[in-house]
């Protein structure tokens, strides 16, 4: 992510209370809890991308997934940590800009969680963004990816650029986009365009499960 959506980020968690960060959801999206119950996704050694305060790594921990969150925002990072100390959790929270050049200590991966994550991501930066996922994945590695679909209502409706009402600047894809994108990295094992909930009325959303190549 560039530097001023590292800013944004870092206002969003220091200025915001949990409640009032939009994307923010204590419980796990559907789509994962059922991909974990049928066994899909088993318990491996995973990394959240844009994990935030860590709600959903501290749901597959509790899976027993060996789980490590990254996300751009230290002050997202140092809640996350706490909130897992607090429920005598074990899992790497690190501060990571996921379009720049990572170091985890805890890859390879066997999996992957991407959820509303890719939106705050432009185009320019997710060739990199994924060179750097899959250099860090083990072949056969799952990757969960959910990021708003072009033809989604919200903010306004139209365009592939939109305004939110706490001044981020979301981009949003097309299914064709995307698997142009994801190709040359991962097989695609299922993709539709699926309905998630949110703080403001339900999105449309791309959602891939892909399996690196």
């Amino acid at each position: 992510m560039d530097t001023g959506i590292r800013r944004e980020m870092e206002g969003i968690y220091s200025s915001l209370t949990p409640g009032e960060i939009p994307w923010n959801n204590e419980e796990p999206p559907g789509i994962l809890v059922d991909l974990v119950a049928d066994g899909t996704i088993k318990p491996c050694n995973g990394i959240d991308l844009g994990c935030g305060l860590g709600n959903y790594s501290r749901y597959l921990a509790r899976k027993g997934f060996q789980m490590t969150g990254v996300d751009v925002s230290s002050a997202a990072i140092r809640l996350a940590q706490e909130k897992a100390t607090a429920e005598k959790l074990t899992v790497s929270f690190q501060v990571v800009n996921l379009t720049g050049n990572w170091k985890i200590a805890t890859s390879p991966f066997d999996f992957a969680l991407e959820f509303e994550v890719l939106h705050h991501i432009y185009p320019e930066h997710r060739s990199h963004y994924m060179e750097q996922l899959a250099g860090h994945l083990d072949p056969g590695a799952l990757y969960l990816a959910v990021c708003f679909h072009e033809s989604d209502p919200q903010f306004g409706g139209k365009g592939k650029y939109r305004q939110t009402s706490i001044g981020t600047r979301l981009y949003f894809s097309s299914q064709e986009e995307l698997k142009k994108l994801y190709e040359p990295f991962f097989g695609i094992r299922e993709q539709a365009i699926i309905e998630v909930s949110g703080k403001r009325g339900p999105h449309q959303a791309n959602f891939f499960l892909l399996e690196k190549k």
